[in-house]
């Protein structure tokens, strides 16, 4: 198979990565792991990690070892990009993944966010993405496992932690290239505390599940307070909020495409174009199927 052109490119960015002490891995033109899993022709295979010692096992295949990732790169010849592991030492990283697309404004929603929780977001390492949105790396503590989300902490966030993994400056997708802002630091810098503690909830802080319906028709309490959620946006949030509502209720499982329903209703009711609404409960349902499926 011939490689890409964006190969040598990918492979250079890559070891470059490596000595800032990221561990990396090749990425395709669609941002996937560009290693074919050796398990691939095995449905009944038990999950692995890599404990069988061949390469493609995605994000567990990340190394800082040049040699290791010059032979990653020749087994994918169509890379194009390469990832960057997170929540590995001696960084730590964490990846705040602001989207700006499909009505999303992540970069806002953060904004707010900080505002709510009197935290100052720090100047850091920013990635500018090709759909127009940002990455933020941010570096956190030695023994804190930071779980990955979509849209948990608020509509158009997503985190990378532990087990996520970031597309790497410089890597190329048909939409365009990955690329450090000039205000970019040198580093990435801690994480606010605040924020760490919205990142990490403890068990008495994760938002409730919604009970089941208690009868046809008849909406559980937390689906009741996603719908006045929706409803009583302020101007301007009415199509973050309805994102960030429908991902819940995709998520609860529970009675999901009624809840999606009233979402939907309760949104057009508070002004938004009931096309442009059902388009965002169906970004909404896409994206938490996506995860699922990983």
């Amino acid at each position: 198979m011939p490689y890409s052109v964006h190969w040598p490119e990918a492979l250079a960015n890559a070891l470059r990565a490596v000595q800032r002490g990221l561990h990396v891995f090749p990425l395709t033109s669609k941002k996937l792991p560009a290693v074919r899993s050796p398990h691939a022709d095995q449905p009944d295979a038990e999950p692995c990690r890599g404990e069988c010692g061949r390469p493609g096992h995605g994000v567990h295949d990340a190394t800082t070892v040049p040699a290791d990732i010059r032979a990653l790169f020749h087994a994918a010849p169509r890379a194009t990009g390469y990832g960057i592991a997170c929540g590995r030492r001696p960084m730590h990283l964490i990846g705040v993944d602001l989207d700006r697309k499909n009505g999303l404004d992540g970069v806002a929603a953060l904004r707010d966010l900080a505002h709510e929780h009197g935290f100052d977001l720090p100047g850091t390492v920013t990635i500018a993405t090709p759909s127009g949105g940002l990455h933020l790396w941010l570096s956190g503590p030695a023994g804190v496992v930071v779980p990955n989300s979509a849209s948990r902490i608020g509509p158009g966030i997503d985190i990378r932690g532990t087990g996520g993994y970031l597309v790497g400056p410089g890597s190329w997708t048909p939409a365009g290239v990955y690329r450090v802002l000039a205000h970019s630091t040198p580093v990435p810098q801690p994480v606010p505390a605040a924020l760490l503690q919205l990142l990490v909830p403890s068990p008495a802080q994760e938002r409730p599940r919604p009970a089941p319906a208690a009868g046809r028709g008849t909406p559980s309490q937390a689906s009741d307070a996603l719908v006045r959620f929706v409803r009583d946006s302020p101007e301007g949030q009415l199509n973050n909020r309805l994102y960030w509502a429908a991902c819940r209720a995709f998520e609860s499982g529970e009675d999901a495409d009624s809840v999606a329903a009233e979402l939907l209703a309760a949104a057009c009711a508070a002004g938004h174009p009931e096309r442009g609404a059902a388009r965002t409960i169906a970004s909404a349902r896409s994206r938490v199927a996506g995860r699922a499926g990983r």
